[in-house]
């Protein structure tokens, strides 16, 4: 427990709680907290958990723009379902990307959980990615890795981090319920829309 990792804790509940609101401010203070975690877990030896906290950087940056410009006509992105492709071609990619890189930091470091430190950093990546993409199911798969994660920080005496992801999982359960009423709506707004349009036209 240090002053560094309180920091990178601090900034992760903020950055997620701003996420759950759909706050555009929930990126810069994401790009803080994973720039604070990469000497965090440099230190403890989770090499793929803090080459994971770059590739974070980048899809901070990339979801920053794209909460603002991704959604129809370059306008605010809304939230969205996954798809059962998009299912299927994450879970592959997910299941390859542990594969390789389990067996690379098996092999060639002296990574203290390789396969472990693998399987939550590739289902991180998906999550990440669905989130800057207001994928709703985002929410269901942190709560899958939050698990994992509090488990493996506890074993490697990270008791700040391992608090902050089981602080994580409650608030990825509160993003789920908010995502959903948000998605709701929107259907019920474009529904409504559809029906006007259609009577102007009769």
């Amino acid at each position: 427990m240090n002053w560094l990792e309180a920091t990178a804790v601090a900034f992760g509940i903020v950055s997620v709680y701003l996420s759950v609101r759909q706050n555009i401010w929930s990126w810069p203070t994401a790009i803080v907290n994973v720039l604070l975690y990469v000497l965090v877990f440099r230190d403890a030896k989770l090499y793929a958990d803090m080459g994971l906290q770059v590739v974070y950087f980048l899809l901070s940056v990339y979801g920053w723009y794209e909460w603002l410009h991704g959604g129809e006509n370059r306008t605010q992105l809304k939230v969205s379902r996954a798809t059962s492709r998009m299912a299927v071609t994450l879970t592959a990619i997910g299941l390859v990307s542990l594969a390789v890189l389990g067996t690379f930091l098996a092999r060639s470091t002296d990574a203290a959980l390789p396969y472990v430190d693998s399987a939550t950093t590739s289902t991180s990546l998906v999550a990440q990615w669905m989130m800057t993409r207001k994928v709703m199911e985002n929410w269901a798969v942190w709560m899958a890795v939050d698990v994992v994660y509090v488990a493996m920080f506890i074993y490697k005496s990270l008791y700040l981090t391992a608090g902050l992801y089981a602080v994580f999982f409650v608030l990825a359960a509160m993003g789920h319920r908010e995502w959903k009423a948000s998605w709701s709506a929107d259907r019920a707004v474009k529904s409504a829309a559809a029906t006007a349009a259609e009577a102007a036209t009769a």
